[in-house]
């Protein structure tokens, strides 16, 4: 090791070596649409078409995503691949209105949007964290 260190003191001064660092930084944006045929207002409730809201799941596949809907004031309904219906509630103080063109979000490495972690940007510049999900089922037809 002796001889290392002399032979680097013993070499010709050279011109100082410069180093540098690139990062590259990827950012995807999932861009949701809403539902088609819907007019870009709060959509309103056909008399036959009525929803009942359970107990929900903590999280929703991005991938199984295949529209949305504003028919409450602090929701937006989302249209699954698989027909089933969720409604994703806002919190406190955020207006479902602002999203009626469409809402982006910006996934997590688990490809899921979750209440309590994800929050939802619509093209306006608001943006709204989940507060929950509510499964929804068509509600029994009143007599």
């Amino acid at each position: 090791m002796v001889h290392t260190i002399l032979m680097l003191l013993a070499a010709p001064a050279a011109d100082p070596v410069q180093w540098a660092q690139l990062t590259i930084e990827q950012r995807v944006i999932i861009r949701v649409p809403m539902a088609k045929g819907r007019a870009p207002t709060r959509v309103v409730p056909k008399n036959d078409e009525r929803w009942e809201e359970k107990k929900g799941p903590r999280c929703v596949a991005l991938r199984s995503i295949r529209g949305a809907s504003i028919v409450v004031s602090n929701g937006i309904d989302l249209v699954l691949a698989d027909r089933h219906r969720y409604r994703a509630r806002l919190e406190r103080g955020c207006d479902s209105a602002s999203f009626y063109s469409g809402f982006y979000v910006e996934p997590d490495e688990d490809g899921s949007l979750c209440s309590g972690r994800d929050e939802l940007q619509a093209r306006s510049g608001a943006s709204c964290a989940i507060d929950s999900f509510k499964r929804l089922v068509e509600a029994e037809p009143e007599d």
